[in-house]
């Protein structure tokens, strides 16, 4: 699933970015890994179709799509070096990668979660005010921390007012099950799981915080700079498949058959979870998005978050330690250390017809 996260790993990335070069060079082969979420499943289908392999050939240079299991691990593997890029949410990428001083660019904003994360009650509790005293159940450190963090202080609550247990994302439906555990916070497809059980009420979800909880393909800053060509198949291949599995015809259907048999589910199971996703199709409102200011709003919320979490490192003085670059030259944080950029530039490409 693409949202666990242990703060361990942050140190790891740190002893990862020691063994890097410290710079990238012109290539011809790359790599890029992803794992199995709605907003991710396009990857497979254009690694299968040979859709990455036709932009890869037209810019003279081959990209190897990799499918890594497990969803840390991978963002660890690109951290070490091992991968060029790696399917990620704003919140990791700037907590592993960015964390471990790896400079790392936001190539392709893909969707953000509109409905996918959310938190339920069950029995007579209907809204965030019962969480008060109560113990809830989630991923700690996850983008459902998160969700909870924010559904809280919507309510004028924190985190001080009940207890986070931290639950695996494997045993999180089975002990919601039990009659001691009341509330969670998840995604789907979990959350569809919980939320099927009798006498459940969801009291906030992710689409009362809409374009917080982003999922994105990040890449190594310095390989982008020496290789633009990579991002240009990259991107190209994306916005191929996103007219392909947007569209309301045999192929498009085809297209989103392929993606929900591989992601483990049925048409209607994917399409559920693909309606409670905002996808960027058009690249034009990919680019609307990156360039608005409530992305730099967002991420300082991200940080503070973070921060408060321990997740910005041991040696982070401040929410600000990280330095974050966005477009028409606005930063956040620490500008002499600016370590996670989202730059519109490729997908204002695809948007132009220009890749």
């Amino acid at each position: 699933m693409r949202k666990s996260l242990v703060s361990s790993l942050v140190a790891a990335g740190l002893t990862a970015a020691l063994s890097l070069p410290a710079h990238a060079e012109q290539k011809d082969h790359f790599s890029v890994c992803w794992t199995i979420y709605a907003g991710w499943m396009p990857w497979k289908y254009a690694q299968a179709e040979g859709i990455v392999d036709k932009w890869a050939e037209k810019y003279d240079i081959e990209i190897d799509v990799v499918q890594v299991n497990d969803y840390v691990e991978s963002i660890n593997q690109y951290s070490a070096g091992q991968f060029d890029g790696c399917s990620m949410t704003n919140m990791d990428a700037l907590t592993i990668p960015a964390a471990a001083g790896i400079d790392s660019t936001a190539l392709i904003i893909g969707d953000f979660s509109n409905g996918n994360d959310g938190i339920v009650l069950k029995g007579e509790g209907k809204s965030l005010s019962d969480l008060k005293g109560m113990d809830v159940n989630l991923v700690e450190l996850s983008v459902s921390h998160y969700l909870l963090a924010r559904g809280l202080e919507s309510a004028g609550l924190s985190e001080r007012d009940l207890k986070v247990v931290n639950t695996s994302d494997a045993d999180l439906v089975a002990a919601f099950a039990t009659p001691s555990v009341k509330a969670v916070a998840t995604w789907n497809p979990l959350l569809a799981e919980v939320e099927a059980m009798p006498s459940v009420s969801k009291v906030f979800d992710s689409s009362q915080i809409p374009g917080e909880i982003i999922d994105l393909m990040v890449v190594n800053t310095q390989t982008l700079a020496d290789n633009p060509a990579f991002g240009k198949a990259l991107t190209g291949a994306w916005y191929e498949v996103m007219a392909t599995m947007s569209a309301d015809d045999e192929a498009g259907r085809a297209a989103r058959e392929h993606m929900a048999q591989a992601s483990g589910t049925d048409l209607a199971g994917y399409e559920a979870q693909l309606a409670a996703t905002r996808m960027f199709y058009s690249a034009k409102d990919a680019v609307a998005f990156a360039t608005s200011s409530q992305l730099p709003e967002t991420m300082t919320k991200v940080a503070e978050f973070s921060f408060d979490h321990g997740l910005l490192g041991d040696g982070a003085p401040d929410a600000g330690a990280i330095g974050m670059a966005f477009a028409a030259d606005v930063q956040t944080g620490n500008a002499d250390n600016i370590k996670l950029r989202f730059d519109p530039s490729y997908m204002q490409m695809a948007a132009d017809g220009k890749l």
